[in-house]
């Protein structure tokens, strides 16, 4: 059995713990508290009025995707006070998912910037809030200025299956990143 870990990271509200909640095999921990009047003025909520929790560290599942694979999943906080996290999570991830909205791309800038400058790989996520697809891929990476080598694939994050085939195309294109090394 290889393991490995994976990170889930994203902007503020973009569906991280959405995401590992649905492909994961056990019960997810997450660390959601009530978002409060403390956080007016300083978390973007304009954006997600709907959204009531945050999460404050991090998320955590585990997800078998062969008879020999296991992913452990660390879905990282979206919102820039608890970014501070994201050095300690970091830490022996082969790759990383950033979720985007493409109502906020700009939101996917920062977790983008944050992989490259560590030499992570990563493959961007377009999560698909309401299950359709609003952008042509290549109009979303011409946006986001993406590299034509770094795979974008859409996913539903509350869906397992459109989860699992995110995952496995991370897993592909970090085999592949390894394998040209």
């Amino acid at each position: 059995m290889i393991s490995s870990k994976i990170l889930v990271s994203g902007g503020f509200g973009v569906g991280k713990t959405t995401f590992v909640g649905a492909v994961s095999d056990i019960k997810p921990l997450t660390t959601e508290a009530v978002m409060t009047t403390a956080s007016l003025g300083t978390d973007m909520t304009d954006k997600t009025p709907n959204k009531f929790t945050t999460t404050v560290a991090m998320d955590f599942g585990r997800v078998s995707l062969a008879d020999d694979l296991m992913l452990y999943l660390f879905g990282t906080p979206g919102q820039e006070r608890f970014w501070f996290m994201w050095d300690r999570l970091v830490y022996g991830a082969i790759g990383a998912i950033v979720l985007a909205d493409t109502r906020r791309l700009a939101d996917s800038f920062a977790p983008i910037d944050f992989f490259e400058d560590r030499k992570v790989p990563y493959i961007v996520g377009v999560n698909l809030f309401d299950g359709v697809q609003h952008h042509k891929v290549r109009a979303v990476r011409s946006a986001m200025s993406l590299s034509p080598s770094v795979p974008l694939v859409c996913c539903d994050a509350r869906d397992r299956a459109s989860v699992r085939l995110a995952l496995l195309s991370l897993v592909d294109y970090v085999m592949k990143e390894w394998s040209d090394e």
